[in-house]
């Protein structure tokens, strides 16, 4: 009996000598972010003395660990990014894990829900516009871009650890990898010319509260009762399981790809969202609001109906936050989505999403310059007497035969369209209405015989205009953009609701 024991006892010291672990997001293959003190976090047998040392400057780090939890945590300092390779080699319980082919760069965290999940592969019957051509030109970034993809892992408390290894570029591990994510990481890395890694941690169909704790959720009316039965739609099991695990890992800042699932909730969104941005970046232990944001204007799709206004009025709340919180922005898509998708909530134009995200990080996080980032919006309104040369643009419209004509035009000013619009004429998606709130559909041109840029508006049945509408509808094509080919944001001037 006595030698049955001690069999038992040996055994179980061997299960537990070498209780090193190391969450899978530190391992081959993996992103630093460059010139900080970045984090790294594991576990071993409590009170035991962990030692990291990194190949870049030969540095060791000594830490011991929680006695409790077994949990140790160290910063080391990262050099200036480059595409040589390092390791980093940790020792503890007698115990030795070396991380190779480690890169320095700039790291990046997405989420949101499947218009950031969709990747490169596409999903059934939801391609991704030039998928295969970037799929099959990915090995020329393989020194350059590093991605991690967070499986879906819910949880009804907040998890320690969460599954998720770093891949390097190639064909074989692209269409793996979130679309915007990769043509983010591919237009930054081509701006900066330094190595660029995305953490993707993100769940089709999760509605904004996914990503909030259970502690917040419950300050608000809804509580943490789920939109439906839908596991994606269920309360704070994203934020438990997938992104709790993640916090503190050394990043520049997010993409936010997200809104679908909470139309129709968008006052409550305000809100919500700027909670979930303040306690990311505190988790993230950047308080003040020092890592940006940059958000994705919701795409086109039917909603309740093309000609509806849900989706239109949680667009423009999208630009209200953009504009409320600080290192904020959201680009515009209205442009991205062709004819046939009204019911296609995939659009296939990615490309184009995680191209004009990066040139908001461009311009604003590093600093290139020449580079145009925002997008035009509308600034003002006026009405004036028509001139001799829009009386001439007028000539031969409803307009000119209205006997109720005033011989008045109106001007829209709009913020960053510095060297005009990319139409003159046949510019579509406004529309106007009088005191009735009645919307009809209006005649724009581009003025050319001003000082400043600007478009010039009349309505065969709205002889006053009051109020102004740009693609304020669930469905509609943006077509008018700025001479550097960034679209005009959707809005309005009005606050009727249907």
């Amino acid at each position: 009996m006595r030698k049955i024991l001690c069999i038992i006892a040996l055994s179980l010291v061997a299960l537990t000598a070498y209780p090193l672990d190391l969450p899978e997001i530190f391992g081959d293959n993996m992103m630093l972010q460059q010139k900080t003190n970045a984090k790294m976090w594991g576990w071993s047998q409590g009170g035991s003395t962990v030692t990291i040392t990194t190949s870049w400057n030969n540095k060791s780090y000594t830490v011991k660990a929680d006695k409790k939890t077994g949990r140790w945590e160290v910063k080391m300092q990262t050099p200036e990014a480059s595409y040589k390779t390092f390791s980093i080699t940790v020792k503890g319980d007698g115990k030795t894990v070396t991380i190779s082919n480690v890169l320095i760069g700039e790291v990046w965290f997405c989420s949101g829900q499947s218009n950031m999940e969709i990747s490169l592969g596409g999903f059934w019957n939801c391609p991704i516009e030039g998928s295969n051509e970037a799929i099959a030109t990915s090995g020329k970034y393989k020194h350059a871009i590093r991605f991690v993809t967070i499986p879906k892992a819910d949880a009804l408390e907040p998890q320690d650890k969460v599954k998720g290894k770093w891949e390097t570029c190639e064909p074989a591990n692209a269409p793996r990898f979130s679309a915007v994510g990769y043509f983010f990481a591919r237009t930054l890395n081509d701006m900066l010319d330094v190595p660029v890694g995305i953490i993707n941690c993100s769940w089709g169909g999760s509605c904004v509260e996914g990503w909030l704790p259970k502690e917040i959720l419950e300050t608000y009316p809804d509580g943490l009762t789920p939109i439906d039965d839908t596991d994606y739609h269920r309360k704070m099991v994203m934020y438990n399981g997938m992104l709790h695990p993640l916090m503190g890992y050394t990043i520049k800042g997010f993409l936010w790809n997200q809104g679908e699932s909470n139309v129709g909730r968008e006052k409550e969104y305000f809100e919500r969202f700027q909670t979930m941005a303040k306690l990311w970046r505190n988790g993230w232990n950047q308080p003040g609001d020092k890592l940006p944001i940059y958000t994705v204007e919701l795409p086109g799709w039917r909603y309740s109906g093309v000609n509806e206004t849900e989706a239109a009025l949680f667009r423009e709340v999208q630009h209200k936050i953009a504009h409320s919180l600080a290192n904020s922005g959201c680009v515009c898509t209205s442009d991205l989505v062709y004819e046939w998708e009204w019911d296609q909530i995939h659009a296939t134009k990615k490309y184009e999403i995680g191209q004009r995200l990066a040139y908001l990080a461009a311009t604003r996080d590093y600093g290139i310059s020449g580079v145009w980032a925002e997008n035009p919006e509308f600034e003002k309104m006026e009405e004036v007497e028509a001139s001799e040369w829009d009386k001439a643009v007028i000539a031969g419209t409803p307009v000119a035969a209205n006997p109720n004509d005033k011989g008045k035009v109106t001007l829209l000013y709009f913020t960053n369209a510095l060297d005009g619009f990319d139409r003159m004429q046949d510019i579509e998606g406004f529309e106007a209405a009088g005191d009735d709130g009645i919307f009809h559909p209006a005649i724009v041109w581009s003025s050319n015989n001003d000082t400043r840029p600007l478009l010039k508006m009349v309505c065969p049945e709205v002889p006053e205009i009051k109020h102004v509408r740009y693609c304020f509808k669930n469905f509609v094509i943006g077509k008018l953009h700025n001479s550097r080919q960034l679209p005009v944001v959707p809005f309005r001037t009005d606050s009727f609701e249907k």
